[in-house]
């Protein structure tokens, strides 16, 4: 009887703190809607929000680092296709320091495209918001702004057109 008891003790002790972990989310899932961010544009005066999205448009958020080789593969990527994004917002987020930002928008002259809008998180706000592991980091968003998915790593441009058009 004793054995059983203990058991029962042991189970009832482990069980509460085996559920926990599975509650606990990152922000993006708990709020699917574009994020409070807070970007500084390259002017280094303007801040970007969320309230200064146009819209009507699908939006891609990518959040890069100007080192990170996988990022420049993406751009470059993007670019090759930026004919077919042309209903569609894209955001460039990025937490490394703004030189290092700047100098990637100039590498490939991201200042030449009115739908791609590039800015410094300067607050760090987006790696902890998405949880993220590893770059490139892309949010899709519909119309209204509301979230499709996620995804980390290089993805082909036929799967970001596909995301975004859920």
């Amino acid at each position: 009887m004793r054995k059983y008891l203990f058991l029962l003790g042991i189970l009832i002790v482990s069980v509460p703190g085996l559920t926990q972990a599975d509650t606990i989310q990152p922000p993006h899932k708990k709020f699917p809607f574009f994020p409070p961010v807070k970007l500084l544009l390259p002017d280094s005066v303007t801040s970007f929000t969320k309230e200064d999205l146009p819209n009507k448009k699908g939006i891609l958020l990518m959040v890069f680092s100007p080192m990170c080789e996988h990022c420049q593969h993406e751009t470059e990527e993007l670019l090759k296709n930026i004919d077919r994004f042309h209903n569609v917002n894209i955001i460039m987020a990025s937490p490394s320091p703004f030189d290092s930002m700047m100098k990637f928008r100039n590498r490939y002259g991201l200042a030449q495209y009115g739908n791609i809008i590039m800015g410094h998180d300067t607050q760090f706000f987006l790696p902890a918001y998405y949880d993220i592991h590893n770059l490139p980091f892309l949010a899709f968003y519909d119309k209204k702004r509301k979230l499709i998915s996620v995804f980390e790593g290089n993805m082909s441009m036929d799967k970001v057109l596909k995301e975004l058009n859920k």
